[in-house]
C-alpha cells in the first residue's frame, strides 16, 4: 500500500465518522422538530378558544363601555339641570326669605319693646318723680349705693 491509499482510506474512515454524526445530529433534529410540532399543535388547540373568549369579552366591555358613557351622559344632563334649577330656586326664594326673616326680626323687636314699656311701673298722676328715668334721681342713687355696701 501506498501512501496515496493509505491517505485514501483515513480520508473514508473520516468520511464515514462526520456522515454517521451527521445522521444522528439529523435524527436529533427531527426529533427535535416533531416534538416542536407537537407543542404547536396543543399551544393552537388551547389558545384559539381562549382567543375566541378574548374576543367575546372585549366585545361584552366594549358594550359596557358605550352603556356607561351613555349614562354618563345622562347624568351629567340631569347635573346640569339640577344645577339651573338649583340656582333659579335659589334667585326665587331668597329675596322673599331675607324680608320674611327681616319682618321677623323686627316683629320680634317690636313685641320686645311693647312688653319692655307695659312692664314698667306707670307713677299715679299728681306725683312727680324720675320713675321712667335710667339714672333715677340723687336720692334713689345714693340709697343704691347704701344699699351695695350693706350688701357686701
Amino acid at each position: 500500500m501506498s501512501a496515496v491509499d493509505l491517505a485514501a482510506v483515513v480520508v473514508t474512515v473520516v468520511c464515514l465518522v462526520v456522515v454517521v454524526i451527521l445522521v444522528f445530529a439529523v435524527q436529533a433534529l427531527v426529533a427535535t422538530l416533531r416534538q416542536l410540532r407537537e407543542t404547536i399543535d396543543e399551544l393552537r388547540a388551547e389558545s384559539l378558544p381562549m382567543f375566541g373568549d378574548l374576543r367575546a369579552t372585549v366585545t361584552k366591555a366594549g358594550d359596557e363601555l358605550e352603556r356607561v358613557d351613555e349614562v354618563m351622559g345622562r347624568v351629567e344632563r340631569v347635573v346640569a339641570t339640577a344645577d339651573v334649577a338649583s340656582r333659579l330656586t335659589q334667585r326665587v326664594l331668597t329675596p322673599p326669605l331675607i324680608k320674611t326673616a327681616a319682618i321677623v326680626k323686627g316683629a320680634s323687636r317690636a313685641t320686645l319693646t311693647l312688653r319692655r314699656s307695659r312692664s314698667r311701673k306707670v307713677l299715679p298722676a299728681g306725683r312727680t318723680g324720675t320713675a321712667h328715668s335710667p339714672r333715677g334721681s340723687r336720692n334713689s342713687r345714693r340709697s343704691r349705693r347704701s344699699r351695695r355696701s350693706r350688701v357686701r
